[in-house]
């Protein structure tokens, strides 16, 4: 089931009623749990069976741990949660991916095989519950969170259905001990929470889907060389689409989870503002950052090795946090552009400063690059332009990463590269004048709201407005809603 269906409204109407009827709570985690399971089983039913196993072992693997006291079996604990969840990610996502190189290998050797075609079916946002399970098991292991009894909080925290397919991803700490009392949402929380639901769906149809989508496709999927003006054009329009689509999930998740009364971690912060990579990872997917930092960049050795066990530590996170997001070549080499950005930024920075840090407070000062790594830039005027200056720089580095993520194939995102930069005698010109002016404006009010809003939040914005500005705001998205509601398309993280 997405957000952006009536399906969803009606469901969800049914679910509000249910939520504030008179029952016992436990009754009412009961009936979330049991929407959670047919939110997820109207994509594929028999995908509930992944879910159940998950849920089971991590649950049982828990208990074990808070009773057992050596540490030899409780690593044995620890490795059979991971190789179950793990296991379940590697087959279903990442099966085929290795078969395939393991022919290519093979075919290197001067080996011919041809096995049969690997016909998997890649669960909707597998690779978002599984983070989610484990972080609830290593958290055990580290004597960090209490083994949870209730079997039934447990499988809410799993399969909470507002962010069980695209996150953001939920320690146990921020969600399970939300589930022991009776939750339901203040006026003000249903209030904010119903507005944070439009507020995503105005970002995910009126304008990822109505106003850029189309153009990124078709950009994306020319097999010719285009006019630079049009590939540029193109991958605008992807930045802005991605970030309006994922935000826009994101948004909706924590808006859904309001009306509920319960509260999710935020998961975006105007990453469009951001001023080096380094902040820009703290605005962009957080509960990701700060999970591959708290369960991967950590473990590692993080910072407190020397300078080239810090950088490899750095590229190792940022590769694995690429091919997170999909079995393809492509996503590696997209994380591993952020993580050579991350290292040149600090190389250019000169003192060590924990990366892939989740932003502690909006008003926290961004400046993340020394001012001798201006000089190439010519940056050399007031504090607030130079930070703009940097944003913009970060902003047309971070979009050229993302045509490695958006491309079906390296062919792909090299001829668009090329094109990008002129570097191609072939120019085709794909789009009208109105597509470009259209896409540019979008990508220029976008930017100027992150950077207009980068010390802020929706929600402050959003009281500090007269009521009758925010009902003619709401109003305007509702109508557009309903005017552009003209299909049901999956939102993109969905795949991941």
């Amino acid at each position: 089931m997405v957000f952006n269906s009536y399906t969803f409204v009606v469901f969800f109407a049914v679910l509000l009623l249910l939520h504030y009827a008179p029952l016992a709570w436990k009754v009412k985690k009961a009936n979330l749990l049991l929407a959670s399971y047919l939110f997820y089983a109207v994509w594929n039913p028999p995908f509930v069976l992944l879910l159940w196993l998950s849920t089971v072992v991590d649950y049982l693997v828990a208990l074990a741990l808070g009773r057992e006291q050596n540490r030899h079996k409780r690593l044995g604990l620890l490795a059979l949660s991971l190789a179950v969840n793990l296991g379940m990610l590697g087959y279903f996502k990442y099966g085929g991916f290795l078969l395939d190189n393991f022919v290519a290998l093979l075919s290197l050797a001067g080996i011919s095989y041809q096995p049969p075609k690997a016909d998997i079916i890649l669960p909707v946002g597998i690779s978002f519950y599984t983070f989610q399970t484990l972080s609830y098991t290593l958290d055990v292991y580290r004597r960090q969170f209490a083994p949870e009894k209730s079997l039934l909080d447990f499988s809410l925290f799993v399969t909470f259905f507002p962010q069980l397919v695209a996150g953001p991803i939920v320690r146990p700490g921020e969600l399970i001990p939300q589930l022991k009392a009776p939750h339901q949402a203040s006026r003000e929380q249903l209030v904010k929470g119903l507005f944070f639901v439009t507020l995503g769906l105005f970002m995910k149809v009126g304008i990822a889907d109505g106003l850029l989508a189309d153009t990124a496709d078709s950009v994306f999927g020319v097999p010719f060389p285009l006019h630079p003006l049009d590939a540029w054009t193109g991958v605008l329009a992807f930045s802005g689409q991605i970030f309006c689509d994922f935000a826009g999930y994101s948004t909706c998740a924590i808006g859904a989870a309001l009306c509920l009364g319960f509260v999710l971690p935020d998961n975006f912060r105007y990453p469009y503002a951001a001023v080096g990579f380094s902040d820009f990872w703290r605005r962009w997917h957080i509960t990701l950052s700060s999970w591959l930092r708290d369960y991967l960049y950590i473990p590692l050795g993080g910072n407190r090795a020397g300078n080239a066990r810090v950088y490899l530590n750095l590229m190792l996170t940022m590769l694995l946090g690429g091919l997170w997001h999909g079995a393809s070549w492509t996503f590696v080499l997209w994380g591993g552009l952020h993580g050579l950005f991350l290292g040149l930024e600090r190389l250019f920075r000169g003192r060590p400063t924990p990366q892939l840090q989740p932003l502690v407070t909006p008003a926290e000062p961004a400046l993340l690059i020394s001012q001798a790594s201006l000089v190439p830039f010519g940056l050399r005027a007031s504090h607030t332009t130079r930070q703009l200056g940097l944003a913009l720089l970060t902003f047309v580095l971070v979009t050229l990463t993302w045509v490695f993520f958006r491309a079906p194939d390296f062919d792909t995102a090299m001829r668009l590269l090329l094109a990008m930069f002129g570097a191609i005698p072939v120019r085709i010109e794909l789009l009208t004048t109105v597509t470009i002016l259209k896409v540019m404006l979008v990508m220029a009010v976008l930017l100027s709201l992150h950077w207009l809003m980068r010390n802020t939040s929706v929600a402050r914005v959003s009281q500090r407005l007269p009521w009758w500005a925010l009902g003619l705001l709401w109003a305007f998205m509702l109508v557009v809603l309903v005017l552009t509601q003209k299909s049901t398309g999956s939102f993109i993280y969905f795949q991941f």
